[in-house]
């Protein structure tokens, strides 16, 4: 059954497809191994992060227009917030994608942070080799839009869109340490408000000569996702990105972080939170609970 569904996923089939990402998302350890016996693929991945309201879902459907219009094939992950307790999704940004849930040529698929503080699901990293076996063109993933702490998405796409509205210009020095980390382009969205020209001068002047000399002069472009207005050109600093010459230690970094999220999940599967919720229960009811000695418990 197992090898019959990845072959059919690797055939296009999208049924199949979504059946193996919920195998996967549910830690079903037949489905996960496969991925070792699979070949990298090179779908390239593209990674659309930033903060609440800069227009996230409208570019990624503006995007998936323009690669349809293509006639490209389109996978989509959108990751979405969660409670850490209950582990629920909020998906009520992807009505914004509504035109594309039955288009043969898109396939798209909502997630749960399920807790986690990087922006993106746990098991994200398996899912996306998962996406990248079936026939797609692109690769396209949405992360939620919790800040400075979606750094996790650089390890894991090909090329990072940080998407910003003009309004978030008061933030801008609070954010850019982590910006200036992540992003491949800038995306100025919602470019028709005021002060977009000066916000877009300021995300250019963030960027000093001395980074600039590490060759990371990161290209700032405005857009109007809700009208179309823009997208040719991020689809084309996207293509210009992924013919750059990457540095062979980042790369080596990124795999090493992609492998330490990897393990991390191996050592703590069988550790359920509902589990440790009824432990600490119980110890507390016998007298003082200690944390770090309950901890120790499980890492010694």
């Amino acid at each position: 059954m197992v090898v019959q569904l990845l072959a059919d996923l690797q055939k296009g089939n999208f049924r199949s497809l979504a059946r193996a990402i919920s195998y996967v998302e549910n830690g079903v350890r037949e489905y996960a191994d496969q991925l070792a016996d699979w070949a990298p693929s090179a779908t390239p991945v593209t990674g659309i992060t930033g903060p609440p309201g800069a227009g996230k879902s409208t570019l990624v459907d503006a995007l998936i227009g323009h690669y349809v219009g293509q006639q490209k094939r389109v996978a989509v992950l959108c990751v979405d917030p969660s409670s850490s307790l209950y582990h629920g999704a909020l998906l009520g940004d992807r009505i914004r994608m509504s035109d594309w849930y039955n288009h043969p040529a898109v396939f798209i698929r909502s997630l749960a942070t399920r807790g986690s503080l990087g922006g993106l699901h746990p098991r994200i990293i398996e899912i996306t080799d998962l996406v990248k076996q079936a026939p797609f063109d692109h690769l396209l993933i949405e992360t939620v839009g919790v800040g400075q702490n979606e750094i996790e998405i650089a390890g894991l796409a090909d090329t990072t869109l940080v998407v910003l509205a003009p309004e978030a210009g008061d933030d801008i020095q609070s954010m850019k340490a982590g910006l200036l980390e992540v992003a491949d382009i800038f995306v100025v969205n919602k470019s028709d408000r005021p002060d977009a020209d000066l916000f877009v001068r300021n995300l250019r002047s963030m960027q000093t000569p001395a980074f600039r000399r590490e060759g990371r002069d990161i290209p700032v472009v405005k857009t109007i996702a809700s009208q179309k207005q823009g997208i040719e050109e991020v689809a084309r600093l996207i293509e210009e990105d992924r013919k750059k010459e990457r540095s062979t230690d980042k790369r080596y970094r990124l795999l090493a972080e992609q492998a330490w999220l990897l393990i991390r999940h191996q050592r703590m599967k069988g550790i359920d939170r509902k589990d440790l919720a009824a432990a600490i229960e119980t110890r507390s009811k016998e007298g003082p609970f200690n944390l770090y000695r309950f901890v120790k418990e499980y890492t010694t």
